[in-house]
Order: C-alpha cells, then structure tokens, then sequence
C-alpha cells in the first residue's frame, strides 16, 4: 500500500515538472492597460504579471492574442467563445487578461486566487462647468470670444468718438459749438445699445449713424448667440449633475447607457433581482445599446450622451487617460480578475501561491501604480469645449469692422465736401482747407487758430 502512494506521489510530481518544463501557450486580450502591441513586441500589466510569475516558477512561456476579441461566454448551444473557450478546447494553458471570476467559468476552468478587486461603475462625459459654477454667467464663452467682445467694444467707442470729431454734421462750429460725442460718452452710449436701452443723445450725421446701427446689429445678435448658448450649457450641466447613481441612470432616458455585450458585466444585470437593475438590462436589450470592447465604450462616453458601465479598474484607467471623462462615485457587484486554467490543472496552486507572494511583496501594487498613472493633459481644452469660440461668430466680428471702415469713411468723405465747398468758396487750395479742419477739430484752438492771425496780419 504504501509503495503505491509513493507511486501515485512520483507520478503527480512528475506530472508537475513535465507541466512546468514545456513552454506555456497564455492567452490575453488586447486590452489597455493590460496588453497592448507596441512594434513587434507586447507590454501592459498583464504582460508584467506573466513575466513576474514566470520568475517565480520557472516556466517558459508564449503569449497569443485571443481570435475573436472576446472574453468568454457560453452561446445558445453551450459552447465556450473567448479565452475561456480556448481553454477549454486546450488552445491555450493559461489565460491571464482582466477575466472576471464567475460562477459560470469556474464550472469550465479552474482559477487562481485574484490578483485584482474591483466592481461595477459607470463613466459619462463630464459637464462642461463642472467645478465651476461660480463663474458660470461667463460659460457660454470662451476666454477667446470675451477677449474679441472687449476688443470690439473698446474700437466701436473710438471709432463713434472719431466720427463725432471728423463729421461735419456732428460738429459743424470746433471753435463755437460744444462737441457732444465725447470719448466718455460714446463709451456710454455704446453700453446703452448692448444692454438694449437708448442712451441718447444719438448720432446726427450719417456717418453716426452707421456706426450706431451696425453697433445695434452686433449687440442684438451677440446677446442672442450668448442667452442662447446659456441656456444650452445649463441644461447639458443638470443633466448630467443629476445621474450619479445606477437608480438615477434607469430613471432617465435622456442620457443612453450600455456595457460590453456577452461580458459579465451584461450577465450580472441580467440574472439579478434588483428591480432597477433590471429595468437597466431591459434598456439595454432594448435599444441595443451594448458594445464590442472597452475601447468602444471609452469613445462613446468621451463623445457625449452615452454611460459605459463596465469594472471601475478599467473606468479609473479611462478617467486617468482621457480628461473629459468622470467615474460615478457608486460600486455595485464586487467582483476580481483572475487568472484561468484547465481543469485539473496542477499550475493552479502554485499559481495562487506565487500570486499570493507578489501581493504581500507590493509588486502588484507597483505594477497598478505603473499602469494607471494619470497622463490626462489639456483639461481647458474641455472646460471650453461646450462654449462658444471666437471663430464661431467670426462673421459676425467681420461684419462690425466692415460697419465700423464704412462709418468712418462717410465721415471723411463728408469732411472733404465741406473742405472742397469752402476752398472754393474763399479761393483756397482744398488739401489745405481739410488741413486746417483737421487741425481745429483734432489740435489745439490755439494751433488752429494761428493760420487766421497770420492771415489778417499780412492783410
């Protein structure tokens, strides 16, 4: 009897050592930060791991890219798909990926003790004033737009000023007649028209009045453009202030949602009890808002309207990677990765002990922090995205300068009537007529008025 146990033992032990001298076959999946190609070669954290483990063991191994993308599922006649079914077909030794540990594969594959905890969560594009509601009367603009409104108002206010002064119709006597449109008041006037209201007294002179109503134009427009756009970006923030639960997602229908289809994310919202996790299954059958990878889910949710549900790992992975995205506080469905075998397999136990041994040495821990660490840049860019930008409403920015050129050419061009009626009048030479109404209008009385003395002297 007992030379029959030694027997027994000799094989197993046997059986172990031919199962760690051959090169392992080890299934992954593409899937950021876990594996991913770069070049001919392989890296991520799941290719880490395998290199950490095969230290530990001393076994030699080659990695391959499941076929069909897929995780592992049982179809409607029972077989396996995925990493999983190359498992079980022996395809593959091992599948190390972010495979989730379910009562379903446990029945088809043995799995090791879990080298990561997580749960489920969702991720949705971040309101665009998120964190900044106290400055939230200028959201509808970008600091651009703001600049080229101020720039605006500062040239349309010289440019009145300038018209007031160079038409004769606004200020026909310099040395008798008060000029009205002074620098102070055009400012004033100018601030009437973009808040709607007359601040008189108004432009006489056709030139002014140009001025004054491509001004209007502007104002009106601007206004419309602003009030319409804020009322955009307040309801796009509540609506999305409002969903920061699994119970807030199934009671809207504003904003779709959807996971990965035939993952176990979409297997748990389909076997559970919970009345609002299964209306959110039912939503998602119904509309078929399911999608192929991670990746998919990531672009859906950066893109607007669209929650991807899946592991809040793989979540906190995406909100470090992309800026416009935010995880929902809420975890449901606490749930690990693990790493697969065959049944039977006598890598199991040494698998979970090595695994064991890399946690409670901080090297998985270093490897999350190597993996996961935050490269998200360009947060403004986002903070900017919803509000309007300067190129935006470059027509109409093109529009003013053109009403603004054309006011106070009318001006010039009223001036040099007059200039052209008085030098024919009195004889004189009609560039130094304009010279002179320049001079009065623009230099000093006294610098105007010295032509006149020097005139009645020789006389």
């Amino acid at each position: 009897m007992s030379v029959c146990l030694v027997w027994c033992a000799a094989a197993l032990m046997l059986r172990v050592l031919a199962a760690d001298a051959k090169e392992l076959t080890i299934t992954t999946i593409q899937d950021e930060p876990y594996a991913m190609t770069k070049g001919s070669q392989m890296e991520g954290y799941c290719i880490d791991l395998i290199s950490e483990l095969s230290k530990q063991l001393g076994f030699t191994y080659r990695v391959q890219m499941v076929k069909d993308h897929r995780y592992g599922a049982m179809d409607a006649n029972g077989n396996w798909n995925g990493m999983i079914g190359e498992i079980i077909r022996g395809e593959a030794d091992l599948a190390v990926a972010p495979l989730t540990v379910t009562a379903v594969r446990e029945h088809v594959v043995d799995m090791t003790t879990p080298f990561i905890h997580t749960g489920l969560s969702f991720i949705m594009r971040k309101s665009s004033n998120s964190g900044s509601s106290a400055f939230s009367l200028l959201s509808p603009f970008s600091s651009d737009m703001w600049a080229g409104v101020l720039v605006a108002f500062l040239l349309t206010a010289l440019c009145l000023f300038l018209v007031g002064r160079i038409s004769p119709t606004e200020w026909a006597e310099p040395e008798k007649d008060e000029h009205s449109f002074t620098l102070l008041h055009s400012f004033w006037y100018i601030t009437g028209a973009l808040a709607l209201q007359g601040a008189g007294p108004h432009p006489k002179a056709l030139s002014g009045r140009v001025v004054g109503a491509i001004w209007w134009l502007f104002a009106v427009l601007l206004l419309a453009c602003y009030f319409a756009n804020f009322h955009s970006v307040l309801h796009s923030e509540h609506k999305h202030i409002s969903i920061s639960s699994f119970e807030d997602l199934a009671n809207q229908d504003v904003v779709d949602y959807g996971t990965i289809q035939s993952g176990s994310s979409m297997l748990f919202f389909k076997n559970s009890n919970n009345p609002v996790y299964r209306r959110i299954y039912q939503h998602m059958e119904r509309k078929k808002s399911y999608v192929s990878s991670t990746s998919e889910g990531f672009r859906r949710a950066q893109e607007g309207n669209f929650a991807f549900i899946g592991e809040a790992v793989s979540l906190d992975l995406a909100v470090a990677r992309y800026c416009t995205l935010t995880r929902a506080q809420e975890i449901i469905s606490m749930r690990s990765y693990s790493i697969a075998a065959p049944l039977g397999s006598p890598l199991v136990k040494n698998l979970t002990i090595a695994v064991l041994k890399l946690s409670e040495a901080g090297e998985l821990t270093h490897l999350r922090d190597k993996w996961w660490a935050s490269s998200c840049i360009g947060t403004d860019d986002h903070h900017e995205s919803d509000s309007l930008q300067s190129h935006d409403l470059r027509g109409l920015f093109l529009l003013l300068g053109l009403g603004l050129a054309l006011g106070l050419l009318l001006a010039l061009l009223e001036l040099l009537s007059r200039a052209r009626s008085q030098a024919k009048a009195g004889k004189k030479s009609c560039c130094s007529v304009l010279t002179s109404e320049l001079n009065r209008r623009f230099g000093s009385r006294g610098e105007a008025e010295e032509p006149e003395r020097s005139e009645k002297s020789t006389a």
